[in-house]
């Protein structure tokens, strides 16, 4: 028969040994990761915070697609509640007209049975049952086959607008996302641009505020454009210096697409709200044949886009803490199409 010993019990002072050795081994560690995590450089940190914002910028434009989808949900719900509430009047009025008939033959002696069948819940019963027992009248037939259409149209009308309806409430959930979204995009770039210290804080913004400067473009030299893409780029040079605010679309501030929609507007042409949706429309062309007004859309995601006004070089919003200007088409990033409008 096996013995059932019980374990012997490490030691007091074993105990306490390994405990130490433990310790130390959490201490060498936290050492060691403080050693392999240095501060991020002023670099890094531009680095980070240029990341953070052009995911920034992907989410607003998915912000802007969502909320013109709400729009549009929102006018076409209206439209449906009020073709709904027509669709019930008229019913309500058939119904009455079939509720006049029996009143007359009532008070001349009693209710035609064809009407009593007419005054049933479901006028399809009415016409199967009046059909089989040659009850009905032409006119009393055909006034239960409108009353039957009538329904139809409104119960149709009815699941339309609740489907919208719903629609409209996934499409606010995910607009509120969105929007969170893009807040903490700009919260976490905030927090490292607060974790420099304030001299490489001060170096960054004075370095920023020297690459937005439009002194060192002269417009004057910029080749000449007539027509409607003529009038947006002067449209879009007219904002130069007007600050940058995701989910704008002027007069006063912009986003992105919300420059290149404005733009676009003072010369009579309507222009889709996101860059996405800016980055399909009209012909493709290479950056050697873009001509001014043309759409320079960038990113595998095309969150960002800008506009050609020649000489290599685009007008556009670039990101919050940022103003409208100029910059050269390859210095943004990689271009992912041009669409001449």
């Amino acid at each position: 028969m096996a013995s059932h010993r019980r374990p012997k019990q490490p030691s007091r002072t074993r105990v306490t040994v390994l405990t130490a050795a433990a310790a130390t081994a959490v201490a060498l560690s936290a050492q060691t990761g403080a050693w392999a995590d240095p501060k991020p450089s002023k670099e890094d940190v531009k680095a980070q915070i240029d990341d953070l914002n052009n995911q920034q910028e992907a989410a607003s434009e998915k912000y802007n697609g969502l909320k013109e989808r709400g729009d549009q949900l929102r006018a076409q719900a209206a439209q449906l509640q009020d073709e709904v509430a027509r669709g019930q009047d008229q019913v309500t009025q058939l119904q009455s007209g079939l509720a006049a008939v029996a009143g007359d033959q009532y008070r001349n002696g009693g209710i035609d049975p064809a009407v009593v069948l007419m005054l049933n819940s479901n006028p399809k019963g009415y016409l199967d049952q009046a059909s089989s027992m040659a009850q009905a009248t032409s006119t009393e037939t055909d006034a239960l086959k409108a009353l039957q259409g009538e329904q139809r149209k409104l119960d149709q009308e009815k699941k339309e607008a609740a489907d919208t309806l719903a629609e409209l409430d996934r499409s606010t959930k995910e607009l509120n996302d969105a929007k969170a979204d893009v807040q903490s995009k700009l919260a976490a770039a905030q927090k490292l641009l607060n974790s420099l210290s304030a001299a490489d804080r001060a170096a960054l913004q004075a370095a920023d505020r020297a690459s937005r400067s439009d002194t060192r473009v002269d417009l004057t030299t910029l080749p000449p454009v007539s027509g409607y893409a003529g009038a947006a780029v002067t449209a879009a040079l007219s904002k130069l210096g007007h600050a940058y605010v995701w989910g704008a679309t002027g007069p006063g501030t912009f986003d992105c697409s919300g420059l290149m929609q404005w733009a676009y507007a003072q010369a009579g042409v309507s222009l889709p709200r996101t860059s996405q949706e800016q980055g399909h429309i009209g012909t493709g062309v290479s950056l050697a044949d873009a001509q001014p007004g043309d759409l320079v859309i960038y990113g595998g995601d095309m969150h960002h886009v800008g506009m050609y006004i020649g000489n290599g070089q685009v007008v556009h919003a670039p990101h919050t803490g940022d103003v409208v200007r100029i910059a050269q088409a390859t210095s943004i990033g990689s271009i992912n199409t041009i669409r001449r409008v």
